[in-house]
């Protein structure tokens, strides 16, 4: 029997990389986003509503020094979890994350997705010379060079298989294309038509930043885990979530090998705006293994990029006989306004 011996949760913010002089560069650009949601009305604001109503602190975080030490902390966190990884160096790694138009679109968004072909293609990030300087410190986290990443085909299709008999309604994969396009709304928190040229693009960056900053791009084999968290009508709810979770743990404990196995939550915590309250309510659950309380967060507290929130949710159903600790919890606000996120880095052991 495979047995589920790790489970680490990680924020794979590009401000892990970005050196804190580059913040605020960061900041500014947030004032153009059409996604910024309140954590007071949980509705999409233009950035100067959500200053207006915005917590006073977050002014007096914006210098060099404040935001030097948080990403101190980001350092110590990635760290933390990068060798408890290659310490324990597991036969293999489920990594359970979100598309972010990437290789999902309306043409076609399943909730849950696996993905089992033999391997999968890492794709260098373009960065063109005209991107602001920020983009150019960060984007390397999310994939510095092209190759393809080992996947471990046969527990990836043993999961297949058992999730659908399970009742979850798998959608799968084999291979990726060359290129990826296509269009996000009008749906949901999502107000506008977002088209997305075809381009090359390869696996999508909550994979890529596990492989390329976690493993450091010398991969153990991996298990692609999609969820659509981020897109309305059909965003899984944080019980089915949860659910799911549980269901990859047995099928792991199905699989008829001896393999150990880990599992890693790739994203979160909230953004792009920080809501604190929203972060603690799953920290908190995680820390007292209250599956009910992750089980009832809100769903409107888990929109846009704050909806990876349900990796972590998931990731919990599948390691709830492990004891969650708790290695950084960094709540950055690179404006006044509160834009930013909640960065969190957390292991099951």
């Amino acid at each position: 029997m495979a047995k589920i011996v790790l489970g680490l949760g990680t924020s794979h913010t590009n401000m892990i990389t970005e050196p804190p002089e580059f913040w605020h560069q960061h900041g500014n650009n947030d004032k153009r986003s059409r996604e910024l949601i309140s954590p007071r009305s949980f509705q999409v604001l233009p950035y100067e509503q959500l200053l207006a109503e915005a917590d006073p602190r977050h002014a007096q975080t914006q210098t060099l020094e404040h935001f030097t030490g948080q990403y101190n902390q980001l350092i110590r966190g990635i760290d933390v979890l990068s060798e408890t990884l290659r310490s324990v160096n597991p036969d293999a790694v489920i990594i359970i994350t979100d598309d972010q138009d990437e290789i999902m679109f309306e043409d076609n968004m399943p909730a849950f997705w696996v993905y089992w072909g033999d391997q999968m293609k890492l794709v260098k990030r373009h960065i063109p010379d005209s991107a602001p300087e920020f983009i150019k410190q960060s984007m390397w986290s999310y994939g510095d060079v092209t190759f393809d990443v080992p996947v471990r085909a046969d527990l990836a299709k043993h999961m297949v298989e058992f999730l659908n008999d399970a009742e979850f309604d798998i959608s799968h994969s084999r291979y990726l294309r060359e290129e990826y396009g296509g269009a996000i709304g009008p749906a949901g928190y999502v107000g506008w038509r977002r088209e997305t040229q075809a381009r090359p693009m390869g696996m999508p960056h909550g994979f890529s930043f596990i492989v390329r900053r976690m493993m450091d791009n010398k991969p153990l084999p991996i298990v692609p885990v999609l969820i659509n968290t981020c897109y309305p009508p059909n965003q899984p709810a944080p019980r089915r979530c949860y659910a799911f979770g549980k269901a990859i743990r047995a099928a792991v404990e199905s699989w008829d090998s001896d393999a150990r196995v880990a599992v890693i939550a790739s994203g979160g915590l909230s953004h792009f705006t920080l809501d604190e309250e929203t972060d603690w309510m799953l920290l908190r659950g995680l820390q007292n293994k209250d599956a009910e309380a992750l089980c009832s967060l809100p769903k409107e507290r888990l929109n846009s990029a704050s909806s990876e929130i349900r990796n972590w949710i998931a990731a919990a159903g599948a390691l709830e006989h492990l004891d969650f600790e708790l290695i950084e919890y960094v709540p950055v606000a690179r404006t006044p306004a509160g834009t930013g996120g909640g960065w969190g880095f957390g292991r099951w052991q």
